[in-house]
């Protein structure tokens, strides 16, 4: 995807219209005119907890495998007791690793360079390498025609929070993209409308 991408999203007039006005799809008098309206993105570096820290979902899509065969690899490490392995340790941790990892075309080289990008120290407050994406809303008469993100960002586990300035009652549905570009891994697919859940039968 290009830095420049758009991602067009053209909502229905039902949608907008009648009942899904008081879903809050219309934005205040203010920006009554054509706008773009920035798009503000909180949240998405969550962690599974079977995962104890590692952004397990990024370094497997990286690898090129799936999150459960990097999660089976990992099983066979020790950690080591003081926090820094002997080198004997980190040989037969290593071994583990590529015990599973070879397999599936995986090479130590590629499986350093994946571990370096993704290490970070969480006890510091860090987070692993990511780029924040940029996006905004095209806003007319009121009502948000198209989604354009400027920038899909990069190293997202889970979809952020989006939301529209102005108009923070309509829920956004983001969806990742992941693959072995570590500098694309884990970046904005899509930004859409959520479309409203069907209202449940009366018992």
């Amino acid at each position: 995807m290009s830095k420049s991408s758009r991602i067009v999203r053209t909502l229905g007039l039902a949608f907008l219209g009648g009942a899904g006005m008081a879903a809050g799809t219309t934005m205040n008098s203010a920006f009554a005119d054509d706008a773009k309206v920035s798009i503000t993105f909180s949240g998405g570096h969550d962690i599974d907890q079977k995962d104890h820290g590692r952004p397990v979902v990024l370094i497997a899509a990286a690898l090129g495998v799936k999150p459960e065969v990097f999660r089976e690899a990992f099983s066979g490490v020790t950690p080591a007791r003081n926090g820094k392995p002997t080198g004997e340790e980190a040989r037969r941790n290593k071994d583990a690793l590529m015990k599973v990892l070879k397999p599936h075309g995986i090479t130590n080289d590629r499986l350093d360079e994946v571990s370096d990008y993704y290490r970070y120290q969480p006890q510091k407050g860090d987070l692993w390498k990511n780029t924040p994406a940029k996006a905004h809303a095209v806003v007319v008469d009121g009502k948000i025609k198209e989604i354009v993100v400027t920038e899909p960002g990069s190293g997202y586990s889970t979809p952020p929070t989006a939301i529209v300035k102005g108009m923070e009652k309509i829920p956004l549905k983001v969806s990742l993209k992941f693959g072995k570009d570590l500098k694309k891994n884990g970046s904005i697919g899509t930004i859409e409308v959520a479309k409203p859940e069907p209202a449940k039968a009366a018992k």
